[in-house]
């Protein structure tokens, strides 16, 4: 359409008079004229053709290293985002000591791995320079109802400095209604690193997000995806209701419970908690949720101060 367009436009020059006169312009005059009627219209409507033709019209070389780079900027900001935020996040054992250890104020330490039965695996975040850990109720939910006393919670971690060490996990405060606990570890000599405290509230779905954990054991697991949903309700273990949760299509596994789901600026949105499973596969469907951080970080503090609530102990 355009190109025939454009031809409309082409004025062409007046006819040359024929004359049977001897002065007149000779046959092969008027031939070599007519040719360069014919040629002219033709040479245009093949150089708009060819400005046209879709197949030549691929990215440039500028373009196209535009785009590597983008890409290699979004590469580079995940990894600096591990980076920055994976020392903040602790490995959680949960573990049956030997009976001979029962009495042993430090049983944890002083039984080997190779001897002590590990009964489930988690992962939580450093909340404060003090020692308090965040994770999920359920995941020390064995140490909270024990009656035997031979549970314990075992917690490695990394220093400020990168040096990895474990210790000894400690229940300072638990809410089984929001599927929360906070635990206490000893950091004699140590320096850790918290984690940054976003907020959930201005989230919005599309949005990119990160999961770290340790996901069936495999620990520093990083995932990425995007705000699925807002407002979902979940169960809690108690058997009431979380409000509120996050949705998320990134791979949360079973390990990853307890973890932090952070944003792209690598602040704590939310703590990793459920995931719906194909019957029978025991893998992620890619609905998964977290709590979100506004409920977190007004609870958190109550536990730390207060301890657990009355109508939340065993």
């Amino acid at each position: 359409m355009v190109v025939f367009g454009s031809l409309t436009q082409i004025k062409l020059p007046p006819p040359i008079p024929t004359t049977s006169s001897s002065s007149g312009p000779s046959q092969k005059t008027l031939l070599t004229k007519r040719r360069s009627l014919l040629l002219g219209p033709t040479a245009v409507v093949a150089s708009l053709l060819h400005f046209y033709n879709p197949i030549s019209s691929q990215p440039s070389a500028i373009a196209q290293q535009q785009l590597q780079d983008d890409l290699q900027q979004e590469e580079d900001r995940a990894m600096n985002l591990f980076q920055e935020t994976s020392p903040s996040v602790v490995f959680i054992k949960d573990i049956e000591i030997d009976k001979s250890l029962k009495g042993s104020p430090n049983a944890v330490s002083q039984s080997e791995d190779d001897n002590t039965k590990v009964e489930g695996t988690g992962s939580g975040f450093i909340w404060d320079k003090f020692g308090h850990i965040v994770t999920n109720y359920h995941v020390i939910s064995r140490l909270a109802t024990d009656q035997t006393g031979l549970q314990r919670c075992k917690v490695y971690m990394v220093d400020a400095r990168g040096n990895g060490f474990s210790s000894e996990g400690k229940i300072v405060g638990l809410d089984a209604s929001r599927d929360l606990a906070v635990l206490k570890v000893d950091i004699e000599g140590h320096e850790l690193k918290p984690v940054v405290l976003g907020t959930s509230s201005d989230l919005r779905v599309g949005q990119t997000c990160f999961a770290i954990g340790n996901p069936y054991g495999y620990e520093n697991t990083l995932t990425t995806g995007v705000v699925s949903g807002l407002g979902r309700e979940i169960p809690s273990p108690d058997g009431k209701a979380i409000k509120g949760a996050i949705q998320t299509d990134a791979a949360i596994n079973a390990g990853n419970s307890g973890g932090p789901l952070i944003n792209s600026y690598g602040r704590v949105i939310g703590v990793n908690t459920s995931t719906f499973t194909r019957k029978g596969s025991g893998t992620s469907s890619g609905v998964n949720f977290a709590i979100p951080i506004d409920s977190v970080v007004r609870t958190v503090p109550y536990l730390i101060v207060y301890g657990t609530p009355y109508s939340n102990r065993f």
